[in-house]
């Protein structure tokens, strides 16, 4: 299946010089595959020459005038700038020219003007964030990561009916198993939220196993770990703190003394294993799932391999045709526009 994606080019702390590289790269490692990047056309022209890139039907450049800064206001950047690159890759995907976008740009702003332009499906209320990271068995999926700060208990069913859908789709998964994050596994713990979403959830057609605890994420005891994105952006920051510092100390052992550098020699290829297992690059690429066509949503800080790692997402969500499963799967559970 032949896929377009489109590249919010500008977007990221580090924008074209990350961006166009990756594209190039992702270009070179799949085939059927078409890449749009939006943004300077006179800039990433120039870039695309530098990195031996050619311009034709596999890579090609729509212009825009405008940039939504990391910092800007989501209203803002909804309101004023409609010809950012990160509009207009998302129109793209309006118009029918791209099947997806993916952008390192401001989630706030990518969150309002994905909603704004492409909509939720029927029966959501609100799109979520959700991304897979890694476990002892595998990987599970965490949503929402940030995308609402504030959820209800009815958002955090919908979240696992989108998580579940998707598990489904992208692993093969027949019914995949979701936890709801809590402080504790007894019924007695947990806000008033957290209790009504258990109890809507306990009364559900989902394979819901009950509470689960942030230490549970990477036990790999769910497949999918639903929360609000307060607290789900709160435990993926952590994550990526402390495997930071594991490396850190790992690195910082080994460099103390002659004999510890050789047995760093040594141990080096189980090092390398442990870096790649643990490297937050291979997990670069959440989706905003809920929304009426593909948005994948890459860290601002992405280097070229993880940003090339969030295009291959995109690729993959589009070719199962993520949303149209969604829809598919609320279409019984619809009444009067809403999910039961």
């Amino acid at each position: 299946m032949s896929v377009t994606i489109a590249l919010d080019a500008m977007g990221g702390d580090y924008g074209p010089q990350v961006i166009v590289p990756a594209a190039i790269k992702v270009l070179s490692e799949v085939d059927g595959v078409k890449l749009i990047l939006t943004g300077d056309q006179d800039q990433l022209h120039d870039l695309i020459k530098k990195h031996h890139g050619v311009l034709g039907c596999r890579l090609s450049i729509q212009h825009a005038s405008q940039k939504v800064e990391m910092d800007e206001a989501p209203s803002q950047a909804l309101r004023i700038k409609k010809d950012s690159s990160m509009r207009v890759a998302i129109n793209l995907i309006k118009t029918g020219e791209a099947n997806a976008c993916v952008s390192a740009g401001n989630t706030g702003a990518l969150m309002a003007i994905a909603r704004f332009v492409l909509k939720t499906l029927p029966g959501i209320d609100r799109p979520a964030i959700i991304s897979a990271l890694p476990t002892i068995r595998g990987h599970c999926y965490l949503l929402d990561l940030g995308a609402n700060v504030d959820s209800s208990a009815e958002n955090l069913y919908q979240f696992a009916l989108m998580g579940s859908v998707l598990a489904n789709a992208i692993d093969n998964i027949p019914d995949p198993s979701i936890g709801l994050l809590n402080i504790g596994s007894e019924i007695i713990k947990g806000n008033e939220r957290v209790k009504q979403a258990d109890r809507i959830l306990s009364h559900s057609h989902l394979n819901y196993a009950g509470f689960v605890e942030g230490d549970d994420i990477y036990e790999g005891k769910v497949d999918i770990v639903v929360c609000d994105g307060f607290v789900g952006n709160v435990a993926l920051k952590s994550s990526e703190g402390v495997a930071r510092l594991v490396q850190h100390y790992l690195q910082e052992s080994f460099q103390q003394s002659i004999f510890t550098r050789l047995i760093g020699l040594l141990v080096l290829p189980v090092l390398k294993n442990f870096r790649q297992q643990m490297d937050p690059r291979r997990y670069n690429g959440a989706n905003l799932v809920g929304l009426n066509g593909v948005v994948i949503k890459s860290h601002g800080r992405a280097d070229i391999t993880a940003f090339a790692h969030a295009i291959h997402i995109a690729i993959i969500e589009t070719r199962k045709n993520v949303p149209k499963h969604i829809s598919a799967y609320l279409e019984p559970w619809l009444v009067e526009g809403q999910v039961v």
